[in-house]
């Protein structure tokens, strides 16, 4: 893992603890202080982070977080859901054995992973699975769509996996996932795929009632530190 991507997931990590929020500038400068590294990889963190949408690069302002309202979160987790559920539909009809062994490979380092409890290898590995799922589906355009949206919620995605017991829930849901598709059983691969990702259920609800009180709080600490400020 690269020095720019561990910095990536650390700035996801803040982000999503609200210690920044929609709207701020994220400055190379106050970001290689904060985490003792030269600009250079922070940079491509950024870089990184703006191509998956999880920021906006804008001329002359620099990066900008964009997190989502929880409303639009849910709504994209719900999108995903039905994007993936579409893909195991279509895998689970056209299966060829190239495809069913890349499933499997992913799986079984899924595995290794969660038997580790290394949640963050275990993301690695459980996005290499989905995205064989995508080639699966035969789709090429379905593939490009279900990829694009993966990456604009990775980070969200990679949070969960850090619930207790997530890890060998979500590889026992990924088992049956695979057993759907290998059976050709197009809707019960599309509904097992379809609540492996809105799962998480309470655990999804749980990630996004978080992330709008740590904004709500983050808003109102800012608010009364520029209240003292101003009173001073």
């Amino acid at each position: 893992m690269s020095q720019a991507f561990r910095l990536k997931q650390a700035i996801e990590d803040a982000v999503i603890a609200g210690e920044f929020l929609p709207g701020d500038r994220l400055d190379e400068v106050s970001l290689a202080e904060r985490f003792g590294v030269s600009r250079t990889p922070i940079r491509e963190a950024l870089l990184q982070l703006g191509s998956e949408g999880f920021i906006d690069v804008r001329p002359r302002r620099g990066a900008i977080v964009s997190v989502p309202s929880p409303t639009r979160l849910f709504e994209m987790f719900e999108t995903m859901a039905e994007i993936e559920s579409a893909c195991g539909r279509l895998a689970a009809r056209r299966l060829t054995p190239e495809n069913d062994a890349a499933m499997e490979a992913a799986h079984r380092a899924c595995e290794v992973a969660a038997r580790a409890g290394d949640s963050e290898q275990y993301y690695a590995d459980n996005r290499i699975f989905h995205e064989a799922i995508y080639r699966a589906s035969c789709n090429g355009f379905l593939a490009d769509q279900a990829l694009a949206l993966h990456k604009r919620l990775s980070a969200y995605r990679r949070i969960q996996l850090r619930a207790r017991n997530r890890l060998l829930q979500s590889l026992q849901e990924h088992g049956g996932v695979l057993d759907a598709i290998r059976a050709g059983d197009e809707q019960l691969a599309a509904t097992r795929l379809h609540d492996h990702v809105l799962a998480q259920g309470e655990r999804f609800s749980d990630m996004v009632l978080g992330l709008a009180e740590r904004q709500r709080s983050a808003v109102a600490g800012r608010a009364g530190a520029a209240k003292s400020r101003a009173a001073e």
